[in-house]
């Protein structure tokens, strides 16, 4: 029986390459630096691609695999994927939600408090010997902390604050009602009440400039935004 035809957008661990070179036929995109030869060869030998979320599987590469079946990314995210055309085509695509949630949540925290805190510059002023000569100004608290998007991550986030004793917010498309924290109906109310805007919403034609002019003028000069997405 022929190997199924596996095409590896983009290199990965050792022990993954070696498990699909050991499994199926594998084809290393990179290794092929001409491109549209190697497809004119191999194309109809290949029934699933493999890739991250730094390598596009765009509407040319799928119309250039007419045995396509399958798409598999190791990404949360699945923006690098044409997903009309896969759905188009009746190709099966799959990613791998949540994996980093909690690592996104914490260095969350971590964003939060080396910008409200200073951690950086707190740091570098403790190395550079400048604390002999006075007392580092003051930081500030956290105090209020707004989602736009209440998701998975964000949740996992706001799970984390609750030890800060601050106010969680959120805006979402629609209001969440196993949620606790206040609602806010658009993104510029909720940036006018909070000092950290955290963006955990993913990038789509709904949510392209999101963040805009009239955003940033409400969350104002004082407030941080945070981007997790």
């Amino acid at each position: 029986m022929e190997s199924i035809g596996v095409l590896l957008l983009c290199p990965v661990l050792s022990y993954l390459d070696q498990e699909l070179d050991n499994r199926y036929k594998l084809y290393r995109y990179w290794n092929y630096p001409q491109s549209v030869q190697f497809l004119e060869e191999h194309a109809n030998s290949i029934l699933a691609v493999v890739s991250g979320s730094n390598y596009s599987t765009d509407d040319a590469l799928i119309d250039a695999l007419p045995k396509l079946e399958f798409v598999s990314s190791f990404s949360v995210g699945v923006d690098h994927i044409d997903l009309n055309k896969c759905r188009e085509k009746g190709i099966r695509v799959t990613n791998t939600p949540d994996v980093l949630t909690d690592e996104v949540a914490d260095l969350t925290i971590g964003l939060i408090l080396a910008v409200l805190r200073r951690l950086c510059e707190c740091d570098r002023y403790v190395r550079s010997g400048k604390w002999k000569k006075g007392d580092y100004k003051l930081t500030t608290k956290v105090t209020v902390i707004l989602f736009v998007d209440f998701c998975i991550a964000s949740n996992f986030v706001a799970k984390r604050t609750e030890g800060f004793n601050c106010k969680i917010s959120y805006y979402s498309r629609t209001e969440k009602p196993e949620s606790n924290h206040k609602y806010y109906p658009s993104v510029v109310e909720l940036a006018s009440n909070c000092n950290i805007l955290v963006v955990a919403c993913p990038l789509t034609e709904e949510t392209h400039h999101i963040i805009n002019r009239e955003v940033l003028k409400a969350l104002g000069p004082k407030g941080v935004l945070i981007n997790i997405d």
